[in-house]
């Protein structure tokens, strides 16, 4: 079927809006009229890592169009989230664990399903698509039925995109992951959507200290008024000293939500004995971090990686829009609107600290 799309070109390019096909779902796929996408960072570091013409897009919230003959968890009107697609064979699925999947690169950044065939194709040419299962920079997407999330009609479709992945990721690493008790200290280095959905996860557990560290002042305010105690500008103080002072002694879990090499090296040194650093932002290929070792063994420090909040979607989205609808996770202060052929706009807001969260709505949605 013919849709539009926003089709990327190329690192740091403008993105194009025009007609693609979009195949017919097979036997376990999902069409997806799309209201509105998420834009995540993400989407900008595949980008420009990966081969062009691309559809990216990979918080998608919509109506099912139609389903396959073997979709048994969703039908036509029913209203969905899209989330992250696995195999749901390998160790990691079998475990329970589908955001570890063995073949997880394959199944949502390979450009094509899971056996190379294309979803998505311009003037009978394949496109990279099928990104994070979805690629739902688009009007419609072709979904799995493992990655379409079924929610509450009642819910504001439109706003509900991010908790497919950023939402997720924040508050996932904290609830999921980290899964620190009441009245521990907690500190989430860098405070976009990511770290300001764990800060609001954090303040749900009631951790104490929360503190944040942004050299943004507006995603530091931010950050006060969603719960941290503290908000420190990383340009202005030795963010290690003052967390050491304000915890006197050093916190028990940190958060990386930046992808910098320095800023993850930060969040090591300013763990207390026995602390646990989290890396959730996705450094630039090929990135080193400097640990030392002797802090690490002497402290009996953890550093783990989390993706996706270590959620599995079909639970954990229902149970965080019921927390947003209960007015405890608002991740609606985060958001910024904005039509599908904005996007570039979207991108360099949210790029340049003016937005946080950009949202596209799509045409005649």
């Amino acid at each position: 079927m013919k849709i539009t799309a926003a089709v990327a070109n190329g690192p740091e390019t403008p993105f194009s809006i025009e007609p693609v096909e979009l195949d017919e779902p097979r036997a376990d796929e999902v069409l997806v009229r799309l209201a509105a996408t998420g834009i995540c960072h993400t989407d900008v570091f595949f980008r420009d890592l990966m081969p062009v013409p691309a559809v990216l897009g990979h918080e998608g919230a919509g109506v099912v169009e139609a389903v396959g003959s073997a979709v048994t968890r969703v039908r036509p009107g029913d209203h969905v989230v899209l989330s992250y697609a696995f195999c749901g064979v390998c160790p990691s699925c079998d475990a329970g664990s589908p955001y570890y999947c063995h073949d997880f690169f394959r199944f949502n950044a390979s450009g094509a399903r899971a056996d190379g065939s294309p979803t998505l194709t311009r003037a009978g040419a394949p496109l990279f698509g099928n990104f994070f299962g979805q690629s739902s920079f688009a009007t419609h997407a072709l979904a799995n039925q493992a990655n379409t999330i079924k929610v509450r009609k009642d819910a504001p479709l439109e706003l509900l995109g991010p908790l497919g992945c950023g939402i997720q990721t924040g508050a996932g690493s904290v609830m999921n992951g980290l899964e620190p008790l009441p009245g521990e200290p907690l500190v989430v280095f860098g405070a976009g959507a990511v770290g300001l959905a764990a800060i609001m996860a954090a303040n749900l557990i009631g951790c104490e200290p929360i503190i944040a560290v942004d050299p943004l002042p507006a995603r530091r305010d931010m950050a006060i008024g969603l719960g941290a105690h503290h908000a420190l500008d990383p340009h202005s103080v030795d963010p290690v000293a003052a967390i050491m002072e304000l915890t006197k002694g050093g916190a028990l879990y940190t958060l990386e939500c930046t992808g910098i090499p320095a800023v993850f090296e930060q969040a090591v040194r300013a763990l207390a004995p026995r602390g646990s650093c989290g890396l959730i932002g996705a450094p630039p290929p090929g990135s080193l971090g400097s640990i030392d070792l002797g802090n690490l063994l002497s402290k009996g420090i953890r550093i783990r990686g989390l993706i996706e909040g270590e959620s599995q979607s079909e639970a954990f989205i229902p149970h965080l829009l019921e927390l947003f609808l209960d007015g405890l996770l608002p991740f609606d202060r985060l958001v910024t609107f904005y039509p599908l052929d904005q996007i570039d706009t979207a991108i360099r807001d949210s790029l340049e600290g003016r937005t946080i969260k950009p949202i596209l709505r799509m045409p005649g949605a």
